[in-house]
């Protein structure tokens, strides 16, 4: 049967298979950056786009071609050729939708797209309604099935390579041309295969009647094709955009836009980075509610939303109560000054439900390149900064160096292999002896842990020992700690050296219900009189519940344990509750006796000796390292003493040693006295 094209119509056509494939592409370009439920939103969206668009196109096509004959199209039949281009859109689409996609999955994925399209072709060739009955050339057949395979592996190929390339750029576009020109082959490959043979008596029309079911039908669709993928486009730059990348309660740019930021500027240089954190933030959120936590960080993003340059610097807040400023073609005086304004502005009082606050921020600065291989270098050393500067004192700039770089590496490495020193027994305890100058006698012994790392040899517990406070290693090395302390004063006992032992708390240990049964199984597993046992705290105690401190210190005193407050003065000052908390003795810190020639000094050690009596607490002096420090500490009241003068930290064998050097040292002074008296 003799039929024709419209050529205007066929261009048509495959105008409308290259707009719907690049309205595909840009659509599924976003199924990788959604997550959860917007996931399925692109991913259905794209399916609609690209199958409601190879749908047109074949009806486009179809309305192009002109066979002298009336003919329309059965709407049931129309509507489940769509639906079958759509659905097996879909179901490629989910099937290639993971990140870890394989061949295995294109190739099934291919195989139901291209499928869909070969049903999709041949339902609405089956749905046209004329007075011809219709066959196939098998060898065009299987030609157009084959080219719709090839076009739908050539489809989610290029779905795959674009996934993460959103931008509209012009290999974007010749891959839609390309997607554009294979999905019409397949259609006119069809099309030839198609074999038109006129009933009996019917008569060739030569104005064809135009079917306004199809017309109508395709253009919908059309306007249904522009409409989702301008819909979508709108939802995500209006919506999606300013819920990812957006913080919710400062309304800055949040860690995604961060990434971004990091993602545009690889390879730049002189990148600034300022990362801020707030100093009293935990203690406002556990003390005023996290209501009044989220108005405090709302009023600071607002405050350093003025700080933003469009595309010079701009502001990111990253979590909880930290913020980043990045700033491009930064140096380090600009990033200093910069710091300097925000610690200004930061440290203004607020005012929220009511409350007065006071807040201050450390800012820790780093500048360099960004590189593609490692995006977060800057970031983690503003980060190791901004640590430094919280322990200079708070409200502080600290600028990142190589030095701090490896004291974070090292610290890491230590945090590393802490979690194995115990188990390979790489810790070890030493011993300072404790000196009563007024009898000149001893007067019991201080037990210190020490790590000896098997590369890094012995390593201060001023290191170790804040790592595991903040991983909870305290708790296991402290059980360690008091059992061997325990296990040695018994020893000592069992020769007749009836000395007690003091061992260093940290103020983790009173944040569970553990310090009395730690101490008391230490104490019966070495079968130890409590007597001969001593607790040392520190100051920083007070930042806990107090009463429950005291609870806590009441407890173990009941075990016949003393306690002792070590660095006193030095710390958070506790001189207020000094009458309530269950005490025995007060430890004053080194930095009193390397000052002792200060009168200023010497009025405040005078002054706690003082209290320390009316309290009826014993007073011991620790750095005592001369006969000069003695004699002040002595004229000031004080009597018990520690420090490398008697004595330096020893281990067990060392410790037998040094009390049999004091021992003949006393026994030959007495006897030199009593030959004197003689």
């Amino acid at each position: 049967m003799n039929h024709s094209y419209n050529l205007y119509i066929v261009g048509l056509s495959i105008i409308i298979a290259i707009l719907a494939s690049f309205s595909a592409l840009t659509i599924t370009s976003k199924i990788s950056e959604a997550q959860g439920k917007t996931k399925f939103f692109w991913l259905f969206s794209g399916a609609l786009v690209m199958g409601s668009g190879i749908w047109s196109m074949h009806f486009v096509g179809m309305l192009a071609f002109h066979m002298h004959m009336n003919v329309r199209y059965d709407v049931k039949l129309t509507a489940i050729s769509m639906l079958a281009s759509v659905v097996s859109s879909f179901i490629a689409f989910y099937i290639t939708m993971p990140t870890d996609i394989d061949w295995r999955k294109i190739a099934v994925g291919g195989f139901f797209m291209g499928s869909g399209i070969v049903a999709m072709h041949y339902i609405g060739m089956e749905a046209m309604i004329m007075p011809a009955d219709l066959s196939y050339d098998p060898v065009f057949w299987i030609l157009s099935a084959v080219i719709a395979l090839a076009a739908s592996y050539a489809a989610l190929l290029l779905f795959l390579r674009f996934r993460r390339r959103y931008q509209s750029n012009l290999l974007k576009w010749i891959s839609a041309v390309v997607m554009g020109f294979a999905v019409c082959g397949m259609h006119y490959t069809g099309m030839k295969a198609a074999r038109f043979e006129p009933h009996a008596g019917a008569a060739a029309d030569h104005q064809q009647t135009l079917d306004f079911f199809l017309l109508y039908g395709v253009t919908g669709t059309i306007f249904i094709i522009l409409l989702v993928s301008w819909g979508a486009m709108f939802f995500d730059r209006h919506v999606l955009e300013k819920l990812a990348f957006q913080d919710s309660i400062t309304g800055l740019p949040n860690r995604n836009e961060m990434n971004r930021f990091f993602e545009n500027s690889a390879g730049e240089k002189n990148i600034g980075i300022l990362f801020i954190d707030l100093d009293q933030f935990k203690a406002i959120n556990d003390t005023l509610g996290h209501h009044v936590g989220d108005g405090l960080v709302q009023q600071v993003g607002g405050r350093l939303r003025r700080f933003i340059k469009p595309g010079k610097q701009q502001v990111f807040r990253i979590g909880g109560d930290e913020f980043l400023v990045m700033v491009k073609e930064c140096d380090r005086r600009y990033a200093e000054k910069l710091a300097d304004q925000i610690l200004q502005l930061i440290k203004q009082v607020y005012f929220i439900d009511g409350n007065e606050l006071y807040v201050t921020g450390s800012i820790g600065i780093s500048i360099g390149a960004i590189h593609s291989s490692d995006r977060s270098t800057l970031l983690k050393n503003a980060d190791t900064a901004m640590y430094k500067a919280k322990g200079l004192g708070k409200n502080q700039r600290c600028f990142y160096t190589e030095e701090m770089g490896v004291r974070e590496v090292r610290r890491m490495e230590l945090e590393k292999d802490l979690h194995r020193a115990l188990e390979l027994e790489e810790f070890f305890v030493v011993y300072q002896p404790k000196w009563n100058v007024k009898t000149d006698r001893l007067v019991g012994f201080e037990a210190l842990i020490r790590w000896r790392h098997p590369r890094l040899g012995v390593v201060s517990p001023v290191e170790f020992i804040p790592i595991a406070e903040e991983t909870g290693l305290i708790f296991p090395i402290t059980r360690w700690a008091l059992e061997q302390a325990c296990r040695q004063c018994r020893a000592w006992q069992d020769r007749g050296i009836d000395q007690p032992v003091s061992v260093n708390l940290s103020v983790k240990l009173f944040y569970g219900e553990i310090l009395y049964d730690l101490v008391e199984s230490a104490l019966n597993r070495a079968q130890l009189d409590g007597r001969l046992l001593e607790l040392e705290i520190t100051e920083s105690m007070v930042l806990h519940d107090v009463n429950d401190v005291i609870r806590q210190l009441e407890q173990v005193r009941s075990l016949g344990v003393k306690v002792s407050m070590d660095d006193f003065g030095t710390g958070y000052s506790s001189i207020g509750l000094l009458d309530r908390i269950p005490l025995d003795a007060l430890k004053l810190d080194s930095l009193f006796t390397n000052d002792l020639d200060t009168p200023s000094k010497r009025a405040i050690i005078n002054a706690i000796v003082l209290m320390a009596e009316n309290l009826k607490l014993e007073v011991i002096a620790e750095g005592v390292e001369n006969k000069e420090h003695i004699d002040y500490l002595t004229g000031l009241g004080c009597h018990v003493m520690q420090g490398f003068y008697y004595g330096q930290p020893m281990d067990s064998e060392e410790i037998n040693e040094w009390l049999n050097n004091r021992k003949s040292r006393t026994e030959g002074a007495e006897h030199s006295a009593l030959t004197a008296a003689t």
